[in-house]
């Protein structure tokens, strides 16, 4: 039997109609998220765009939903790349989703800019609860989650500390750990924000990988989002390999595509 929600191209991700509803719910909560705490949310040209110099990671500097016609959008990424640089970023970010014209591949790489990521926006489905080794992180743990985070992402551990502490103080958010000994085994940071929750990221030490830490952190995260109010918890995964299998695993499912193009903006810095 064919499922009406679901693409008959591709069962595994949502029909057209429905994902761009849900691309829309999903960045506008990424927006928010990546607003906190001295950012702000607004548009260029024709897409949606969240600037926040504070935020060092590429989800506090991003631009999504472009909608227009192929002259809009290229204009529009035209000016993203002087938005980006205004605020010292060395590269401008754009995640196409449903909610960004289909034509975006060709546009994008006639202007420059170029995929650098193919994801996939999941959705939880079923229970979720706190298993009894994950607790609620503390201020006292920030380093240690700055420190987990920048070996993940190759980021600055100092500006990524002052970073979490900021999101500490906002309610909106959540941050999760488990110990390992004296240190932390792996902690996951998630955000809520008018019905939609975002598991951002789950970081395991790796000598405790493999050991059910990630899964009782993403399991945690997705029960403390919906006592934030959370109707839907989404997140976002590499597509393919073992990010999409371990998504899977935790009890989400494939929602949409979503690819990051990418544009060095370093030159126009000066």
């Amino acid at each position: 039997m064919v499922d009406p929600l679901r693409d008959p191209d591709d069962p595994e991700l949502l029909d057209p109609y429905r994902a761009r509803e849900l691309a829309g719910l999903v960045e506008a909560a990424r927006l928010a998220s990546g607003a906190v705490r001295y950012g702000r949310v607004g548009r260029v040209g024709c897409a949606q765009v969240v600037v926040n110099p504070d935020n060092p990671l590429p989800l506090g500097n991003h631009a999504c939903a472009l909608d227009g016609s192929s002259a809009e959008v290229a204009g529009t990424l035209m000016r993203l790349e002087q938005t980006f640089a205004d605020v010292g970023r060395a590269e401008a970010v754009v995640y196409a989703s449903p909610t960004t014209v289909a034509e975006i591949e060709g546009i994008a790489d006639d202007a420059g800019w170029y995929a650098v990521e193919e994801a996939l926006a999941v959705v939880h489905r079923g229970p979720a609860d706190f298993a009894p080794s994950v607790r609620r992180a503390v201020d006292a743990d920030l380093d240690g989650m700055a420190a987990l985070l920048a070996d993940d992402l190759g980021a600055e551990p100092v500006r990524l500390a002052k970073h979490l502490a900021q999101r500490q103080d906002d309610p909106r958010c959540v941050f999760l750990a488990v110990d390992d000994g004296d240190r932390l085994a792996g902690f996951a940071s998630g955000f809520a924000d008018r019905g939609v929750g975002l598991v951002e990221h789950v970081v395991v030490r790796p000598a405790r990988r493999r050991r059910g830490v990630g899964s009782a952190l993403v399991g945690a995260s997705v029960a403390a989002l919906r006592e934030l109010g959370a109707l839907l918890v989404a997140a976002h995964v590499a597509e393919g390999g073992a990010g999409e299998r371990f998504a899977e695993a935790c009890g989400f499912g494939g929602g949409y595509p979503v690819t990051a193009y990418a544009r060095r903006v370093d030159e126009l810095l000066d």
